[in-house]
């Protein structure tokens, strides 16, 4: 909420006579009974005036946050799963409502629970938390996208109040578990697009652009070399476009591996002696990477194809890989089934 306004809302308020407040806040139409219910009308006005003013942001907060957060916050995908045998059932956006804030209240009190919907099945649900002891805090919310009928959901940076969120999840959607993808991005939509497997469908045709040529003195070359380059750019567009797809990528702008292996080298080496795998992570950031990925190869700075640990992003659904020896050979969790 802009500081002018807020600022007003907060004068206006502390011009009211106390036994009016209440009276006037409900002729505003703006607070929802429930809301209004939070106001303490007995402390300092100034206190009064302050709450108020935080009820008015959360409204306008929901209204702006969803596109201004979609791109800002680092957001974790989470599936859900139904037991062994059991059906899907039929949504109920009330019911969900209903339960999910029941479960969430049940263990936390101090909690403020939004939602929206839009056209496309999404649910965004803005939380913002307290403690026992502490009012919520709306400047650090979290938030959740869930797209009914899709075991699958968005979750905003969160740690503390994880579990009570994902327990509420379940519950109100009838599912039976919750699991972490290991998939991460800050552009929610390309996340979308790849649990849903719809990134090769929508995106358009990518066109590289040309080179610009630079005035050189022409030089006598082999036509036989001429030949041969042009083979090999053939075959690489032609194994790229098998990798990649001619589409553009989803946007993703970081890909971790970690790496638990035994050591390979000279058997002199001191470090041969040790039982321990050697550990590391490796991490590739971008703003784009799979598009920076997907472009090395005609660019000459990598060998065509790429290594499936690179390019099996979108396919796997995850970007968070732990690389470890099985049978003596080398192997990763995304090349599993």
């Amino acid at each position: 909420m802009d500081e002018t306004v807020a600022e007003y809302i907060r004068r206006t308020v502390l011009k009211i006579p106390r036994h009016e407040i209440m009276e006037m806040l409900t002729m505003w139409e703006f607070l929802s009974k429930t809301q209004l219910q939070t106001i303490n009308v007995h402390q300092i006005k100034e206190k009064i005036s302050q709450e108020v003013v935080e009820l008015c942001e959360v409204i306008t907060s929901i209204v702006n946050d969803n596109h201004t957060y979609r791109n800002k916050k680092v957001w974790t995908v989470y599936q859900m799963t139904k037991a062994a045998g059991e059906e899907t059932d039929s949504f109920n956006l009330a019911d969900f409502k209903y339960k999910f804030k029941r479960s969430l209240r049940s263990a936390l009190k101090n909690v403020t629970i939004n939602f929206r919907e839009y056209e496309d099945n999404a649910i965004w649900i803005r939380i913002a938390w307290g403690t026992q002891y502490t009012k919520p805090n709306q400047y650090k919310a979290t938030y959740v996208v869930y797209h009914s009928q899709t075991p699958y959901v968005f979750i905003s940076s969160l740690r503390s109040s994880l579990p009570l969120l994902c327990q509420a999840l379940v519950h109100a959607s009838s599912y039976h578990d919750i699991h972490e993808m290991e998939l991460r991005s800050r552009c929610i939509d390309s996340l979308k697009d790849i649990v849903f497997k719809r990134y090769s469908q929508t995106f358009q045709t990518y066109h590289p652009r040309p080179l610009q040529e630079r005035n050189v003195a022409p030089e006598k070359v082999d036509p036989r070399i001429i030949q041969e380059n042009k083979r090999e750019k053939e075959r690489i567009q032609r194994v790229n476009q098998e990798v990649f797809g001619e589409g553009l990528q989803p946007k993703i702008e970081f890909a971790q591996y970690k790496l638990e292996t035994m050591f390979k080298g000279e058997p002199e080496m001191d470090i041969l002696t040790e039982k321990e795998p050697f550990r590391c992570v490796v991490k590739f950031s971008s703003p784009h990477l799979l598009e920076a990925l997907k472009s090395l190869a005609p660019a000459g700075m990598a060998d065509a194809p790429l290594s499936p640990l690179l390019t099996c992003i979108p396919q796997k659904a995850r970007n968070y890989f732990k690389i470890k020896e099985r049978k003596g050979i080398l192997s990763a969790s995304c090349l599993g089934p």
